[in-house]
């Protein structure tokens, strides 16, 4: 079958340490080189994004004394999307004494990611997971806690433990106004300079090596030059790719596909996540999805008619007429098995015509059962935002009637290709948070995206960016390559003003969303792919050819902004399909139908693809790196939630 690519050498990991895993994470620290705090302050780092990653990278480069400028779109630090994060934060603290450990936190996240992640760094996650919860609470999060005083944790899929730390159904907001208050005393120190509403739009590489980004002034217009030692990226994910998602509308992929271009690989876009318990889709008008929280399924039960095209309200359906799935199917984890597995079972059994609501895309999530067995006070307790969110979107009461929901585009694990340092392909060009590609696999699991955002940014990036940065400063910027890319932005800008067609950047983003959810959603096949990628160049084209944008450079344009970011998000989407059709097996988020077993599960082909595929963006077209996984303390197995 002919193929839109090419291959190249395989890429490895050289910086993670040999020996017992339990010792590596030591071993790097110890072996990175140290700067001197009068050196530090010579030392200059640029941070863009200041979500949990992100806030928290610049709050901690600032304190141990490097000059630090930070960037981000909103308005506030604080309005980054790391704030709509709810249901908590994974950790091994093993406070209930029911059996985890750093080692089990370790083997749940890589059977979870479908064993297509490293382990060396995820076993480095689930170390310093239990830090992040000591620096949480002496920051002041106001985790939920027991009656006596004592922390309290709750269940999420994939585990069979209470792992979770929360603050009801608004932890990211809790954990990110902790960063974001550490990230502001660096400020008032002097040590972080921070720039809102700026935009990123390109990187600047110079005898190869990132020294800094052009970046657009969104109230002036104005285009600016910024240089410094090593540039951080903590930019989120790209699920707006499918215009529909749970993402806030400003989030996208400009910042991570821009430095792409400039030479970082991007490893495994294919790789997206699709959340079970959203609100499902209301109408052709809707420009995004909402959240249900995960932690809903330690207490809601999900469930559709048994008979097909049961329309009756849910309380007239009798106890012995209902098909609670999960539990039938996956009774050892039950209503909590991973997030790809429950959507999967929740379009199978709508495809079989037993989805319940409008157009039959729905299932239940009823808490009556967990309204008698606690009480309401209880319930409302634990989940009272959550269910008055619902309320307030839907018009119905979740505590009377059962919850409708469906799933929904939620989370990257693709991203930009990083060594065990989160170090890129660019030398001095760091990636955290969702931004990367490096601890979940083909699938995350439910609460693990606060940990490993705040686990880059308050201990790992801190101590291997040193090492990058003993041998700096690195001296003045070659202006040349400055004003290349100041020139290519101003191009691009140019271009799409210029262009006086007749559809907004909107109606073109709609249509490659729609596109990539039939074509490159939940379920892949090798017709639907090819079809994605003949219609995605076509698309492509038209949209330069005839897309309007309204206004001018040299003023706060929202027009001009959202068309540079979909223009982006064009590219990223053949780059996501290429990847998608090249890699035949089914694993974790990536269902390949046709790579299935007899119960209609994923089945991966470990002798082919147990490696990451990092893309180089090639003048011909993408070229392919594999970076093949070991495994030596988990055993690659089909998983099984049964």
């Amino acid at each position: 079958m002919t193929m839109n690519y090419t291959e190249g050498a395989p890429i490895r990991d050289t910086k993670a340490p040999e020996g017992p895993i339990e010792d590596r994470w030591e071993k790097r620290k110890f072996s990175a080189k140290l700067v001197n705090p009068a050196n530090k302050r010579k030392l200059h780092v640029i941070v863009v994004g200041t979500g949990l990653a992100g806030g928290s990278a610049a709050a901690t480069l600032g304190e141990l004394g490097y000059n630090v400028t930070s960037f981000c779109y909103q308005d506030s630090p604080r309005r980054a999307h790391s704030i709509a994060a709810q249901g908590g934060i994974n950790a091994a603290k093993n406070y209930r004494g029911d059996g985890d450990s750093i080692y089990r936190l370790f083997y749940d996240t890589v059977k979870g990611g479908d064993f297509r992640a490293r382990e060396s760094n995820v076993y480095r996650l689930a170390q310093v997971s239990v830090n992040i919860i000591d620096q949480a609470v002496a920051q002041g999060v106001p985790f939920a806690r027991e009656y006596g005083g004592l922390l309290d944790t709750r269940s999420f899929g994939g585990a069979q433990v209470s792992r979770t730390f929360y603050a009801r159904g608004q932890t990211g907001q809790q954990l990110l106004l902790g960063a974001y208050q550490a990230l502001e005393r660096q400020i008032a120190a002097g040590t972080v300079k921070m720039h809102t509403r700026h935009e990123m739009l390109d990187l600047i590489v110079a005898d190869g090596r990132a020294r800094g980004v052009i970046v657009r002034d969104m109230v002036t217009g104005e285009i600016e030059r910024h240089t410094a030692d090593a540039v951080v990226l903590a930019t989120g994910g790209y699920g707006n790719v499918f215009f529909l998602s749970t993402n806030a509308k400003g989030c996208n992929t400009t910042a991570i596909w821009r430095a792409h271009r400039r030479g970082a690989y991007f490893a495994n876009p294919c790789y997206t996540q699709i959340h079970p318990t959203c609100i499902p889709v209301s109408g052709d008008y809707q420009s995004k999805l909402t959240l249900m929280s995960e932690s809903l399924r330690n207490d809601g039960r999900v469930w559709v008619p048994v008979k097909k095209g049961d329309t009756r309200p849910a309380a007239q359906i009798p106890e012995d007429e209902r098909d609670y799935y999960l539990e039938r199917i996956y009774p050892a984890f039950g209503n909590l098995v991973p997030r790809d597995i429950a959507s999967r079972a929740a379009k199978n059994v709508c495809d079989e015509g037993r989805g319940v609501g409008p157009g039959g895309l729905g299932v239940y999530l009823d808490f009556a059962d967990a309204i008698r067995r606690l009480g309401r006070d209880a319930v409302e307790k634990k989940y009272g935002n959550l269910f008055e969110m619902y309320e307030r979107i839907t018009g119905e009461d979740p505590y009377t009637q059962p919850m409708r929901i469906y799933p929904a585009v939620h989370y990257t694990m693709g991203g930009l290709w990083v060594d065990y340092d989160l170090q890129s392909t660019i030398p001095g060009l760091f990636v955290i948070g969702e931004a990367n590609f490096s601890d979940h696999g083909a699938n995350r699991l439910g609460a693990s995206a606060l940990m490993q955002g705040l686990a880059d940014g308050y201990f790992v990036l801190p101590t291997t960016i040193g090492d990058y940065l003993a041998n700096g400063p690195y001296g003045e910027v070659d202006e040349d390559a400055v004003a290349e890319a100041e020139t290519a932005v101003r191009q691009k800008i140019e271009r799409l003003l210029t262009n006086d067609g007749t559809r907004t950047a909107d109606s073109y983003h709609r249509e490659l969303g729609k596109l990539m959810w039939d074509y490159c959603g939940m379920e892949r096949t090798e017709e639907s792919l090819r079809k994605a990628l003949e219609r995605i160049p076509e698309l492509r084209e038209e949209f330069w050819k005839n897309v309007k944008v309204s206004g001018t450079a040299d003023e706060l344009n929202q027009a001009l902004e959202r068309a540079g970011r979909v223009a982006d998000f064009f590219d990223l989407a053949e780059l996501m399909c290429i990847d998608a059709l090249h890699r035949t097996e089914s694993c974790g988020g990536h269902f390949r139908a046709e790579s299935q077993d007899a119960d209609g599960e994923a089945l991966r082909d470990d002798e082919n693809f147990a490696y990451v595929a990092a893309w180089e963006h090639g003048p011909e077209g993408p070229v392919l790196h594999k970076e093949t996984l070991e495994y030596e303390y988990v055993k690659m197995t089909q998983r099984s939630y049964k």
